[in-house]
């Protein structure tokens, strides 16, 4: 009976965490590559900004950075990302600067992956590619990016995974996802062990599948060496 009342709202929550979860890998896959390409460029001073981000991001707690993005961006600098008039702006500011974060974060982690599964490929490939004049761009888009990721894609998986738990921590700001109706619900009832077990298999629920999903991709597309 006492979960009746909150099964709504249960609902609700991990929708939220899996808003969160799917929006911010998007993002993070793309800028994460992004870094990654910058990080083998052949220009220093990109080389060099690339690592400067990832060992600055990935060395300081996700904690912190959601609650420079709420507290910094959001009121200290004023930068809400959405419309200030709307009935529901700061939930939906709350909401975009918690995918901000996250992905900020997790981009740091897939850039040395997929930095990582550039390094499995053969240097004589990248080699071969310059000397049929493709530039470094070209390079990287057709000759090495696509193996990569092939070589890739369980730690890719965990990367994402590893995300979706992080989500728990956007409560810190005020998002209404998973953790925080948790929280809420520990506070309200004595039934804490039957609370975390509740949101425990969510969680389960939410990860388990993508974890055989990535191994299921990685024994259809892994690389031949």
């Amino acid at each position: 009976m006492m979960f009746a009342e909150y099964r709504g709202q249960i609902l609700q929550a991990f929708t939220v965490t899996v808003e969160l979860a799917v929006l911010s890998g998007a993002i993070a896959l793309v800028l994460g590559t992004g870094l990654a390409a910058m990080r083998l460029a052949p220009v220093p001073v990109l080389r060099g900004v690339g690592a400067t981000y990832v060992h600055l991001v990935r060395n300081t707690p996700l904690t912190l950075l959601l609650l420079l993005c709420s507290f910094g961006l959001s009121q200290t600098l004023g930068v809400t990302l959405t419309d200030p008039h709307s009935p529901t702006s700061i939930d939906d500011s709350n909401f975009r600067l918690a995918v901000l974060g996250l992905s900020v974060y997790t981009a740091s982690f897939v850039c040395e992956a997929v930095r990582s599964g550039v390094n499995t490929v053969g240097i004589g490939q990248a080699e071969a590619a310059r000397s049929l004049g493709l530039s470094f761009t070209q390079n990287l888009r057709i000759v090495l990016l696509p193996q990569a990721f092939r070589a890739v894609i369980i730690p890719l998986g965990s990367v994402l995974i590893a995300l979706t738990k992080n989500t728990t921590l956007a409560s810190a700001i005020g998002v209404a996802e998973a953790a925080l109706l948790m929280k809420t619900m520990t506070e309200n009832t004595a039934a804490l062990l039957g609370v975390g077990a509740v949101f425990a298999a969510g969680f389960v629920v939410l990860t388990l599948p993508l974890g055989l999903l990535f191994g299921y991709l990685d024994r259809r597309w892994a690389v031949s060496r």
